[in-house]
């Protein structure tokens, strides 16, 4: 492996791993994973901050680019929205709107300008969002294609501590895997990468791109990422934000809540950790720790083959017999209707 370093004209740094092995006769894929910030409360600045990034990734020649948890919408670091036990406060309250109103309607406008860059740069991109359906939130992967059209998406499942209390759970109809020119992409998002049983439905949908965007920057967080890739005998793909407290409004717009003292202007609040590692555990970019950057890998399928020699999960190390697994993938609905036509066919039938 090669380090390549270069610098963009926006003083964004480029950190790539290029493969000088790779097996000639197997295809190979350039992949980047986005480490940068939301600008918080600003989706509109948001998206155009994604844009030039998307296009600084196009420039380097990535065909997928890989962003963030919550990069459009914003991760809500710190903040607490007034919550105790029994009660809620009122500014609290008021900060969840604000936070409302930076989500992104799915389908939606925002949608059509994401699936738009895609399309223009010629990337297939993945996407953290906040979606908003109605006046309930989900943290959200959205996929697209290089030719600017809307895979599909992931809501999270399992939303982790006080998260749970700012966005709803996803079900079984959004853990899509997505068969394209490229390979097999999905994804799960931070913490729902430890979920044993959701892994093993990824694997079980042939997943050879795993992405994982995330909000986890500990250096724990590094050897959830290496067991998927050796488990999975697929590639992974995890992309942080890179946040220091002035990405944030200034209190009292947006304070740090459990912090002893209000973090400085520079303080960072989130080290990123981004990082691109192979089927066979080898770390090929990253993890970067610095501050924002594109961090971009050459992704050899052959080395997805010879993992899964050693091991593959859903294949040949499998024993169904003995342990199995069955994963609902229909949605999920609080209220339904049977219309009367509905019910006249039925008495009809009898």
């Amino acid at each position: 492996m090669a380090l390549v370093p270069t610098i963009n004209n926006n003083e964004l740094p480029i950190i790539a791993e290029v493969n000088m092995g790779a097996d000639s006769t197997a295809p190979t894929v350039r992949a980047t994973v986005v480490q940068a910030s939301t600008i918080f409360y600003d989706t509109p600045a948001t998206l155009d901050k994604a844009e030039r990034l998307i296009a600084e990734s196009a420039s380097y020649g990535a065909q997928l680019v890989v962003f963030p948890e919550a990069f459009i919408g914003g991760y809500p670091r710190g903040s607490n929205y007034g919550l105790t036990i029994g009660s809620r406060s009122l500014k609290g309250k008021e900060d969840f709107r604000k936070y409302h109103a930076s989500a992104i309607d799915v389908p939606g406008p925002e949608v059509e300008r994401l699936a738009a860059m895609a399309g223009k740069y010629k990337v297939y991109l993945v996407m953290g969002v906040i979606e908003r359906e109605g006046y309930t939130l989900y943290c959200t992967i959205l996929f697209f294609d290089s030719q600017g059209h809307y895979l599909g998406k992931h809501r999270k499942l399992m939303p982790t501590a006080l998260e749970r209390c700012i966005w709803g759970f996803g079900d079984g109809s959004t853990i899509p895997v997505f068969e394209t020119p490229i390979g097999k992409i999905g994804g799960l998002i931070c913490w729902e990468n430890k979920m044993p049983l959701l892994r093993t439905a990824m694997y079980g949908k042939g997943i050879e791109i795993y992405c994982a965007p995330t909000a986890d920057s500990r250096e724990l967080w590094q050897a959830s990422m290496t067991h998927i890739a050796l488990e999975g005998g697929c590639f992974v793909l995890s992309a942080n934000q890179f946040c220091r407290r002035k990405d944030y409004p200034p209190p009292p717009e947006y304070t740090f809540s459990g912090t002893e003292e209000e973090p400085s202007p520079e303080s960072v609040v989130c080290a990123g950790g981004s990082v691109i590692i192979s089927p066979s555990g080898t770390v090929l970019a990253g993890p970067n720790y610095e501050g924002e950057a594109l961090i971009s890998a050459d992704l050899d399928f052959g080395e997805i083959v010879r993992a899964k020699f050693d091991f593959d999960v859903v294949g040949h190390y499998s024993r169904p017999d003995v342990l199995s697994l069955t994963v609902r993938d229909h949605p999920t609905t609080p209220v339904s209707f049977t219309h009367a036509a509905s019910k006249t066919e039925v008495f009809q039938t009898l």
